[in-house]
């Protein structure tokens, strides 16, 4: 009974547990499912939901030939884990000190700023800026630490640098460096927030659009079938061509360089433009700055071309002179008394200090550049309100619209708010006003083109990354036309004047062959206060365009306060001038602008002089840099300075090139280029060729060569015409070549009396040591008419030709090569070559050769060749056949020259054992 009792007591307890136990888990459902439910389909959501935001890729900034400036490439940030995730997690940073010393020479860091950061308590870190956005080179070097190549070849499979993550990124990259550097602007790295530039002006369009990525994913990520809710696809960036012509703004970072390294100025400032639709072709400022390392610091973040506003001085004469023009108010051939213009206290003088030039001509005024004439022009002709107008109407005091961030409007404020007459007056020659050099461009070019003011494009067009359809295109704009043609067409006849005029302030700007027109400027300085600096602080400046009657380039120059210690007036002409003719010449060229008749009838004397001058000498050129451009640019360029062009494989960008950039060669020298695709390149026959030639392409190929022998190519293994990948085994025969006299002499003749033959007509010889004559025999004797002797110090067999061996019928000029001393026990000599070689019918000059005499043709001489010396054979006589030969007494050495049957037309042998000349003279005989 009392165990029936307690077996009922349990099962009721059991019971109740289970009651309680299945009452815990209903109440929990309900509460999972009716409290509960919101949060936990919040987190269900989540983890079956992957929303993603797909980053576009920003748009590329190209020339108007699709030279690329700035895109987006490959990067990649470098953090590093500090603390593992689960106890089996080795790759942690273990010694923080050894890993900040092995990465900070490839980030370029110090190493106390990286210990630092891989000493904090945190478990996963970034290396700062130093590991944000790090080249390729850069990722291959830490890489190359995390696993070493053994001596093997084989690399490290343990970690040797743990804890380091490198994940792939992209970034902004300049492959120019600093060219453009203002026109482009940068982004910054690490905010991805655009600055400066194009980069900054048309940042949303370069930006694209952002995508969105909507899926269902299993509990470790995965998509499950069908689980695509939403997609939309990034938009990438616009591509944005500019007006820009990387081969222009080349010409114009290289004046810049050369300026700013001769003589340091403040700044300067050159703008290149096409005045007949308003592109600007080039754009450059110094200071500059590179946007591949901006955060290392930017000394001038100003464009000075379209922000910085001074006073323009005379250059900004050529408006009151247009104006002057178009109301009638201009008479060239009417005077006017120079040096000082009275009507004002102070009074306005002329630059020479008021002294001026007597009583002139108006046109001779506008020569000298006298502000006089101007003042007369402006203020007494036209007067304040026509002269505003005028000013008005050529966009001064008001923005151009270029497409520049920053643009600034320029003051006209004397002229609106004068606060006296004279505040006027100044401003007809240009002070008093303030402009932007854009605006100079833009007023000056309506000059240049006939009369209409053109709205300034820096941006060519739009297109579509994907398919390549112009989205946008810039068109020439007319804001309006300020002048008529006539008065253009008389304004630029004027201008020409002051370049080629007998008092043309301008002299220094003429170029051969092109009629130019353009204005010199020059202005003080002021100081915070707006008071005149004192010292000689001064902005030179000159504008101006070619050809004068269909201007196809306008350029400005404007260099800010150069140091120096010469006086300002002879700055536009030391220091100006040269930057406008490097670029303006240079710019033409390249446009293939032929040159037009010469500016004026005084100067064609000159010009013919100096063309002729330059057709008797043999004019060196640079090389140019062609590295980095497309192939079609680099040819364009090449041509410029009449440079053939051999390109080497299929790619589309020069890698290489042979001669290197800047080494001096001649026009019609061949440049050979390499593209960055060699593959399906040919072979070329080599054949006749030489060593070195050879080797250039070998270098240049990245062939391996092997060569047998001397003298010029005579095989080849790999055939004329075969497609190469590169690294290739090259290998050739050389052999000394041989050719025959040339059929239209005759033996005898090309001697001149007196001279070789003649002992006492012997002249002296420029290549032979210590000036001794080339022709003398050393021993006083002469060999029979028609012989040749050489002698050279040592015992043996020279290397090749030594001093002036003189055959007849055959000139030579007056070279020395070197002998290639030989041992008292005869060691052999080695085949020669002989460089010269000379086209058909060429007059050559020397000791030994008849005036108008025909040259060896092309071929003709390849060498001699020595003889091997044998010691303990008598001395050496007579006549020898080529490659074998006896010793000589010291001092003397013998050789054949290599035609058939041994033998020369016209000579005969070399008597035995001539005297034997002193050591060091060369001597030689026809």
């Amino acid at each position: 009974m009392e165990l029936k009792r307690r077996v009922n007591l349990r099962i009721i307890l059991l019971a109740l547990c289970v009651i309680v136990l299945f009452s815990s888990l209903t109440v929990r459902l309900w509460w999972i499912q009716t409290v509960e439910a919101t949060g936990i389909m919040e987190i269900a959501q989540k983890q079956w939901d992957l929303e993603k935001t797909l980053k576009p890729k920003r748009g590329a900034i190209l020339d108007r030939n699709g030279e690329i400036l700035a895109y987006e490439g490959k990067a990649y940030d470098v953090s590093a884990r500090l603390k593992p995730r689960d106890d089996r997690d080795q790759d942690v940073v273990k010694d923080p000190y050894y890993t900040a010393q092995a990465l900070a020479p490839i980030l370029n860091a110090p190493v106390n700023e990286l210990l630092r950061i891989l000493t904090k308590p945190n478990q996963v870190v970034e290396l700062g800026r130093y590991g944000k956005k790090i080249s390729e080179n850069q990722k291959v070097g830490i890489e190359n630490l995390q696993y070493p190549q053994l001596p093997s070849g084989e690399k490290v499979k343990t970690n040797q640098l743990p804890g380091i993550i490198i994940t792939e990124t992209t970034r902004r990259y300049y492959p120019n460096n600093s060219f453009a550097a203002h026109v482009l602007g940068y982004l910054d790295f690490f905010e991805e927030k655009a600055k400066m530039g194009i980069e900054l002006q048309f940042d949303k369009e370069l930006r694209g659009e952002k995508g969105e990525m909507h899926v269902v994913t299993d509990k470790v990520g995965y998509q499950l079938p069908d689980g695509e809710r939403e997609y939309k696809p990034a938009k990438d960036g616009m591509n944005i061509y500019l007006t820009i012509d990387k081969t222009i703004q080349d010409y114009v970072e290289q004046a810049l360089d050369k300026a700013e390294q001769e003589y340091k100025p403040k700044g300067a400032t050159v703008v290149v433009a096409d005045p007949q639709t308003g592109e600007i072709l080039a754009m450059g400022n110094r200071p500059q700055f590179n946007p591949n390392t901006y955060f290392t610091g930017i000394t001038n973040f100003t464009n000075h071309a379209v922000t910085t506003m001074f006073e323009p001085g005379s250059t900004f004469k050529i408006i009151t002179l247009a104006a002057a023009i178009e109301e009638g108010k201009f008479d060239p051939n009417a005077y006017y008394q120079s040096g000082t213009y009275k009507k004002f206290k102070p009074p306005i003088r002329d630059h020479n200090q008021g002294a001026g030039w007597g009583t002139i001509s108006f046109l001779e005024g506008v020569q000298r550049s006298s502000n006089v004439v101007f003042v007369i022009m402006g203020y007494d002709y036209l007067g304040p309100e026509l002269l505003k107008k005028y000013f008005e109407n050529f966009g001064i005091g008001k923005p151009t619209g270029i497409e520049l961030p920053y643009e600034k409007k320029g003051i006209l404020n004397n002229l609106l708010k004068p606060a006296s007459q004279r505040d006027i007056a100044v401003t007809t020659f240009g002070q008093g006003v303030a402009v932007t050099a854009i605006q100079q461009v833009a007023a000056v070019g309506a000059i240049a083109n006939g009369g209409e003011l053109l709205k300034p494009h820096i941006v060519k067009e739009m297109r579509d990354p994907v398919t390549g359809a112009v989205v946008k295109r810039s068109q020439r704009e007319v804001v309006h036309r300020v002048v008529s043609e006539a008065t253009a067409k008389k304004t630029r006849d004027v201008l020409e004047t002051v370049i080629t005029g007998e008092h043309g302030t301008g002299k220094s700007y003429f170029i051969d062959g092109y009629h130019v027109a353009g204005k010199t400027g020059t202005a003080q300085k002021y100081d915070d206060k707006g008071r005149i600096m004192e010292g000689q602080h001064y902005i030179v400046s000159f504008i101006g365009f070619a050809p004068k009657d269909n201007p196809r380039l306008l350029v400005y120059v404007v260099v800010d306060d150069p140091t120096t210690n010469e006086h300002y007036s002879s700055w536009g002409k030391n220091f100006v001038a040269p930057i406008f003719k490097s670029v303006m010449e240079r710019s033409l060229q390249y446009l293939q602008q032929k040159p037009d008749a010469v500016g004026a009838e005084k100067n064609a004397q000159t010009v013919t002089e100096q063309a002729i001058a330059k057709a008797e000498q043999v004019r060196e050129v640079s090389m140019p840099k062609l590295v980095g451009m497309s192939t079609t640019a680099a040819k364009l360029r090449a041509e410029q300075d009449n440079i053939t062009v051999n390109i080497m494989g299929t790619g589309t960008k020069i890698v290489n090139q042979y001669p290197a950039p800047y080494e001096k060669v001649v026009p019609g020298s061949t440049v050979t280029l390499v593209t960055d695709r060699i593959e399906g390149s040919k072979m070329p026959d080599f054949k006749g060729k030489s060593l070195r030639e050879v080797m250039e392409f070998a270098s240049l190929m990245q062939l391996k060569i092997t060569s047998y022998g001397a003298g010029f190519v005579t095989q080849q293994n790999i055939p004329p015409g075969t497609a190469l990948k590169g690294g290739e085994q090259l290998q050739i025969t050389l052999q000394p070549s041989s050719g025959p006299l040339s059929p239209a002499l005759q033996p005898g003749q090309g001697v001149v009396p007196g001279t070789a033959t003649d002992p006492g007509g012997a002249q002296p010889d420029a290549n032979s040591p210590d000036g001794q004559s080339g022709a003398a025999n050393a021993a006083g004797g002469q060999p029979p008419p028609g012989s040749s002797q050489t002698t050279v110090p040592g015992n043996g067999t020279p290397q090749g030709d030594s001093g002036n061996t003189t055959v007849p019928g055959v000139p030579q000029t007056g070279t020395t090569r070197s002998g290639n001393p030989a041992s008292t026990t005869g060691t052999s000599g080695t085949p020669g070559t002989y460089p010269p070689v000379y086209p058909p019918g060429a007059v050559q000059s020397g000791t030994g050769i008849a005036p108008g005499t025909q040259a060896v043709p092309t071929g003709g001489y390849s060498g001699y060749q020595g003889y091997q010396g044998h010691p303990g054979q008598p001395a050496g006589a007579g006549q020898m056949p080529v490659g074998t030969g006896q010793s000589l007494p010291q001092g003397q050495a013998t050789w054949q020259y290599p035609y058939p049957n041994n033998t020369v037309p016209g000579t005969q042998q070399i008597p035995a054992g001539p005297p034997a000349a002193p050591a060091g003279s060369t001597t030689a005989q026809p």
